[in-house]
């Protein structure tokens, strides 16, 4: 909005701790900008600029929407395609995956030696992140800190086996 559209006693959205809701202008401030009153709460604000006002408010009924409301509206439902997976079949976790690898191997893996055998093997597959790799890693250096309970085992700098 432009400075010359705000009238004093017009009601119109505005930006208000990242909120949209009613103001009423009241009076013009001496300090430049305006003294405002939030319907929504009956709380005098001052509003500095006319960019943080939207334009005028057209009936009360839709501004009053409580914010959670508003914030409901804006999810939007991702329902998992039935194609997507047959059913029964589970998806292994990256983890899991590397389980499975590193059990059949016969050498210590390094992480990301364990992706591009788990790529290849079907098992698992990146949801689109650009290092799995360093994912996979901190996996399991957390894994690792289970101790005796730990399902990997660290032979050498950044090269792990499966715990027999």
């Amino acid at each position: 909005m432009k400075k010359t559209d705000v009238k004093i006693g017009g009601e119109y959205f505005a930006k208000v701790t990242n909120k949209k809701v009613t103001v009423r202008i009241d009076a013009e401030n001496r300090s430049g900008g305006w003294d405002a009153t939030n319907l929504s709460t009956g709380k005098k604000i001052r509003i500095r600029t006319a960019g943080r006002l939207s334009g005028p408010s057209g009936s009360t009924a839709e501004t009053e929407t409580p914010a959670t409301e508003t914030r409901a509206r804006k999810r939007v439902s991702k329902k998992k395609d039935a194609t997507a997976m047959p059913t029964g079949e589970k998806k292994l976790s990256c983890v899991n995956a590397a389980l499975q690898i590193l059990g059949e191997s016969a050498e210590p893996m390094n992480a990301q030696e364990m992706i591009t055998a788990m790529v290849e093997k079907g098992l698992w597959e990146s949801p689109g992140g650009k290092t799995p790799h360093a994912t996979l890693y901190s996996a399991i250096l957390r894994d690792m800190k289970r101790g005796d309970e730990s399902r990997f085992v660290k032979t050498e700098r950044g090269r792990f086996t499966a715990r027999a």
